[in-house]
């Protein structure tokens, strides 16, 4: 897989390092010619010296053969852009952007050819709310412009959902269970699974379902 990554920051350098290790094909594009001179040496990818929020530069790079766009600066207005050309100027199959201000996070959409975006301080919430809550639908990551949510929920004793098989809990057609964690072991979910209070259940969940679904494992 060919990965571009704008951007040559701690996260961006870290990112590359990761799935070059992993056999992947990375071109990192980073517009600080003394940054890239300090650093290059240390990190065996394709670098790139050019501003990836300008067309030309992105196109001399060959970012119609990208498979993946990482847009991991550490300006939001950039990675938006970034994002933005990539998809629509490119093509690029799948656009992952860093959201660096929570603030920002609405405006990181499909409009803008973002497929995923990833928010640091809010993946942070969400994995100490999924430590400490129990009887509560927590939101772990987004997919697809924010339609699709990761979301996990750990049975309390009172859930409906508690002694119930899945098949028999009917789950909304729009969501999915993925795992059940039980007692530290990972168990395959099938229609004959049946959960129990303490379990935690992960689920991959359209928004519109998401009432649906805490009403069942939730009940409130």
């Amino acid at each position: 897989m060919r990965v571009a990554i704008a951007g040559a920051g701690s996260v961006g350098t870290a990112i590359a390092s990761d799935l070059h290790a992993s056999g992947h094909d990375v071109l990192l594009i980073e517009r600080e010619p003394d940054l890239v001179a300090r650093i290059r040496d240390d990190l065996d990818v394709t670098w790139v010296v050019a501003d990836a929020c300008e067309v030309a530069s992105l196109d001399a790079a060959g970012m119609a053969s990208v498979d993946v766009m990482v847009a991991a600066t550490g300006d939001d207005e950039d990675n938006l852009v970034v994002s933005l050309l990539a998809k629509q100027e490119f093509a690029v199959p799948r656009v992952v952007a860093r959201v660096n201000h929570p603030k920002n996070q609405w405006l990181f959409t499909e409009s803008w050819g973002v497929d995923v975006s990833v928010s640091t301080p809010q993946l942070l919430t969400a994995l100490v709310e999924e430590a400490v809550s129990v009887g509560s639908l927590v939101r772990l990551l987004r997919f697809e412009g924010g339609n699709a949510h990761l979301v996990e929920v750990t049975l309390a004793e009172d859930s409906p959902a508690a002694g119930v098989t899945l098949v028999d809990l009917k789950i909304p057609r729009d969501a999915t269970v993925v795992a059940v964690v039980r007692d530290d072991r990972l168990i395959v979910p099938r229609g004959d699974t049946r959960l129990a209070a303490g379990d935690e259940v992960l689920l991959l969940v359209v928004a519109e379902a998401e009432e649906a679904v805490q009403q069942l494992l939730v009940g409130r």
